[in-house]
């Protein structure tokens, strides 16, 4: 299979990039989706070499901030199981998981933001699902044409 392009929503007080980059190896687990739609896209389709988009959403500007690299496909994710966790799901099985992660590595801030404003002005990105109404998804694709408008943008100059 080729590989595919996402973008993953993240709000920075939950997860930044600056807490990406301070990971061992600057990998972490890309966990604690909660929505079935967006885990069956962690649990059947994101795979090791997939390329993301990370995103920061619910905050002043929203833009894209930076590409990561997908360095272990969909697993269970252990949240799920963990009564401490605010992502506990008391229904969750670990012999029948409901919900799953993949590992995510930092691979390049962009020198600048690529504002949620720009994108919806830049030619190319018009039927982006990030610029959709109603799309609301943690994690969606990217074409590869989308992909390498947003990189163009983010590699610029200020």
């Amino acid at each position: 299979m080729s590989k595919r392009y996402w973008l993953f929503k993240t709000e920075p007080e939950s997860f930044s990039w600056e807490q990406l980059e301070n990971s061992p190896e600057q990998t972490t687990h890309w966990g604690g989706v909660r929505n079935y739609q967006a885990r069956n896209v962690l649990r059947d389709d994101i795979q090791v070499g997939d390329e993301v988009l990370l995103y920061y959403s619910s905050v002043e500007p929203m833009a894209v901030i930076g590409i990561c690299e997908v360095m272990r496909a969909g697993y269970p994710d252990f949240s799920q199981f963990d009564p401490n966790s605010n992502d506990f799901d008391r229904g969750a099985q670990e012999t029948d998981p409901r919900w799953y992660m993949v590992d995510i590595a930092a691979r390049e801030k962009f020198t600048r933001p690529v504002l949620l404003s720009e994108m919806k002005e830049l030619a190319g990105l018009e039927r982006m699902a990030l610029l959709q109404r109603g799309s609301r998804l943690s994690i969606q694709p990217v074409t590869p044409d989308e992909w390498k408008i947003v990189l163009k943008r983010g590699r610029a100059k200020r």
